[in-house]
């Protein structure tokens, strides 16, 4: 598969509480995906979704809450194991997203690609607590089961995309990553390095991580995945130091998710598609002066909005906006530069 050429596409979450006008809008993207509607259903959550059948989580719809019990955890993991080939345990349900099922209700096969996302071990190992409010990332014990657990989900929904668009892929979200190289105890980036090539040598290509927050990129671009998500708005003074990363993450045929619109109120209503275009040329031309071929670079490309956004006091209506802005600027990037 070979993606780039400035398409759009972008990350699950969605501030919606409409699943059809949600869906529509994802659906109107060069590579739609299956929209995460939290504000519709608390069981649309991404870490609620990723804890589905996992052993020992607790789930408090009314307080809003994933929690792990290790007790739960061992009198539960047999249950799990028996059921270790049976791909429907581990796919998502449609208690827990109306939404991926009406996605895959569709015709998808006339898109040049669909995605599919589901939350990283890393991100869900930090977000869930044990009885001692403790991320269970911090447990030798759960740790390994717990990767193992998330690359059959990551596999299983894969392969029920791959049935409806040949050219389906899928991202890792995994926000987490920005979180391990502060003070944190108990998992070290050496930890995480092992763990996450473990995780991509279980998992089906094309495989990918999407993050919106701020990590070593040195760290993410060193991972042997085809496809990385990043924010270059909130990030856009960080981002040009590490152009040897990315030339040679791109040299290795990686693909960029430059997410670059922003969706959060203030910050979008300052910007313009020429302020756009002007920060994506300026972090491009970092990558080319690095070495990597303008063609290449554009060609190993795609455009996003540059976070996901729960909290505008106008809901859905900057997300909308911004959508639409993602795809004046893909059509007038992909004109200018001639691109198929």
């Amino acid at each position: 598969m070979q993606l780039g050429n400035l398409l759009t596409t972008a990350m699950g979450v969605m501030p919606h509480t409409d699943v059809d006008k949600a869906l529509n809008i994802a659906l109107s993207l060069d590579i739609p995906y299956w929209p995460q509607l939290p504000n519709y259903s608390y069981y649309e959550d991404m870490y609620v979704q990723a804890s589905e059948n996992f052993p020992g989580i607790i789930l408090d719809l009314e307080r809003r809450t994933v929690k792990f019990s290790t007790e739960k955890f061992y009198e539960e993991l047999d249950n799990a194991m028996s059921n270790w080939e049976n791909d429907d345990f581990f796919d998502v349900s449609e208690k827990y997203s109306v939404v991926y099922h009406k996605f895959l209700s569709l015709d998808l096969s006339k898109y040049i690609a669909i995605r599919g996302q589901m939350e990283g071990p890393i991100s869900f190992g930090f977000y869930v607590k044990d009885e001692n409010d403790r991320p269970i990332l911090f447990n030798d014990e759960i740790r390994p089961f717990m990767f193992e657990f998330m690359a059959k989900r990551v596999n299983v929904q894969l392969k029920r995309l791959k049935e409806k668009n040949k050219n389906a892929f899928m991202f890792i979200d995994e926000p987490g990553l920005q979180f391990l190289f502060s003070a944190l105890s108990g998992y070290s980036d050496v930890f995480a390095k092992q763990d996450i090539e473990n995780l991509f040598a279980m998992i089906e290509r094309p495989r990918g991580i999407h993050l919106c927050g701020n990590p070593d990129w040195d760290f993410l671009f060193g991972f042997d995945m085809d496809i990385a998500s990043i924010d270059i708005h909130t990030n856009q003074k960080v981002i040009p130091l590490y152009g040897n990363s990315i030339k040679n993450y791109i040299e290795r045929g990686g693909i960029i998710v430059w997410g670059v619109v922003p969706t959060n109120y203030e910050p979008f209503k300052n910007e313009n598609l020429d302020s756009l275009k002007e920060l994506l040329k300026k972090i491009w031309d970092i990558v080319i002066k690095a070495g990597v071929d303008r063609e290449q670079l554009l060609a190993q490309s795609l455009l996003s909005p540059a976070t996901c956004c729960l909290i505008n006091k106008d809901k859905d209506k900057t997300v909308n906006e911004a959508f639409e802005v993602l795809k004046r600027l893909s059509n007038e990037l992909r004109e200018e530069y001639k691109l198929n």
